[in-house]
């Protein structure tokens, strides 16, 4: 399996969700998510990071609220929304950045 870093570092935009299980909004975003993962093909990828068993994750990105989505393109933080979003938002940004 590939590290977060290798993930992030893709050609492709990649949408991390840092999120918690005990967090409402972020079970809220969990069927937005997989719809989008379904409709964005090979455009870009979209993985979740639970901040409670990835707490080093979360102190490097300064999570201080979930969820919380960052958009990364190799390597680089294109994009930072805390609080949920909408499918359709999502979806434009990350093909947006796809080419």
């Amino acid at each position: 399996m590939a590290s977060f870093v290798d993930i992030i570092n893709s050609d492709k935009p990649v949408l991390v969700d840092f999120f918690a299980e005990w967090c409402g909004p972020c079970k809220m975003m969990a069927p937005v998510l997989e719809e989008l993962v379904g409709e964005l093909n090979e455009s870009g990828k979209v993985i979740k990071v639970d901040i409670d068993k990835n707490p080093n994750a979360a102190l490097k990105y300064q999570i201080r609220s979930v969820p919380t989505l960052i958009l990364f393109k190799k390597g680089q933080i294109l994009w930072r929304h805390s609080g949920t979003a909408g499918k359709e938002q999502l979806k434009q940004m990350i093909l947006s950045h796809a080419s």
